[in-house]
């Protein structure tokens, strides 16, 4: 084919290159572009063929191929320019804000009820002089069973029961633990408050694997139960309401000796009877006990001049008696629709 029909034939396949569905867009364009006038490109080749034109035509042919390429190239550039100038108008249309719309407000958060709770008992407790205490939640065997009078074959030991990281090294169950760790570094008075994080394995509609657990410890010179009864009174009233009462009943604890089982009247129903105290006129809070003396002597402190009373109660039980929650796991789920009944 002779040079000159193959510039018109290649002038052409551009004109139809330009107007077809191929040319919609800048990036499809740049692309065409390339395919004539890009370094291996259509007229690029038929340039490299001039050696082949006679000597006397090759002004002629390399003028039509030279204003070819500037012709082809204009038009491709021009079309480029609007193709971005389309895309760009479509973008604003499409990113608009129509500033005449009302806002929306974004939705704040709250403080969890646990932390409330928490926060509300260090308040009581601290208002009576008690300092707050939190130790570490990965502990050893000994500050979490051995030293608070838990013997070797105890079901608490289990593995069943107990996170163990290490034969040694466990998931703290209590937050007892840091009480002897005060009670080793500190002479009487004590009167400590501990809250945190504690772990047993444990799950169902009323207990968690994880929950959070707050122990007071009181040792000093002839501390009876009656201090103890005391203080819970006051706990009862400040945190359940006024008129809320308390009773002791004996039960066990390695800890503690005697041990009792708390319980306050019913909040709810005046101590007549309802479902939450199941017709008892009672809800169980939680255990205490005068401090045993061998934990005490272990402790370095002797028993026949100092004596205390230790309790701990779980904060999400304290949470759910409360504010009436049916089911723990409420409290770690971070429903938003839960949360927001809390605030202020």
């Amino acid at each position: 084919m002779d040079i000159r029909q193959k510039i018109k034939e290649i002038e052409n396949s551009a004109h139809e290159a330009l107007s077809s569905k191929r040319a919609a867009l800048a990036d499809d364009l740049i692309k065409l572009k390339n395919d004539f006038l890009g370094k291996t490109g259509r007229i690029s080749e038929l340039m490299k063929g001039m050696r082949d034109v006679a000597p006397e035509d090759r002004p002629t042919v390399g003028k039509l191929l030279n204003d070819l390429r500037s012709a082809i190239g204009e038009k491709f550039d021009a079309a480029i320019e609007g193709a971005k100038a389309k895309e760009l108008e479509l973008r604003f249309k499409k990113e608009a804000v129509d500033v005449t719309m009302p806002g929306r407000t974004p939705e704040t958060g709250a403080v969890h009820p646990n932390t409330l709770v928490k926060d509300e008992l260090v308040s009581i407790f601290a208002g009576m002089g008690f300092e707050v205490f939190e130790g570490p939640e990965i502990e050893n065997d000994y500050y979490n069973f051995t030293a608070l009078n838990t013997p070797a074959d105890h079901p608490a030991r289990d593995m069943q029961d107990t996170f163990y990281i290490s034969e040694n090294l466990l998931l703290r169950t209590q937050t007892s633990a840091g009480q002897i760790r005060v009670m080793e570094n500190k002479k009487p008075p004590i009167k400590i408050l501990s809250p945190g994080k504690v772990y047993r394995s444990d799950d169902d509609a009323t207990h968690s694997p994880m929950f959070s657990q707050m122990e007071g410890l009181v040792v000093d010179k002839g501390i009876t139960l009656c201090d103890l009864k005391g203080m819970l009174d006051v706990f009862a009233e400040r945190i359940f309401g006024k008129g809320v009462k308390t009773r002791l009943r004996p039960s066990y604890f390695p800890f503690t000796e005697p041990s009792v089982e708390v319980d306050v009247s019913c909040f709810e129903c005046g101590g007549k009877g309802c479902r939450l105290c199941k017709g008892t006129g009672w809800i169980e809070v939680l255990g205490a006990g005068m401090v045993n003396r061998r934990v005490l002597e272990g402790c370095g402190i002797d028993p026949d001049v100092y004596s205390g009373f230790a309790f701990g109660m779980g904060i999400e039980r304290i949470a759910m008696l409360k504010y009436g929650v049916n089911n723990m796991k409420l409290l770690f789920e971070g429903d938003i629709r839960f949360l927001k009944q809390f605030k202020d």
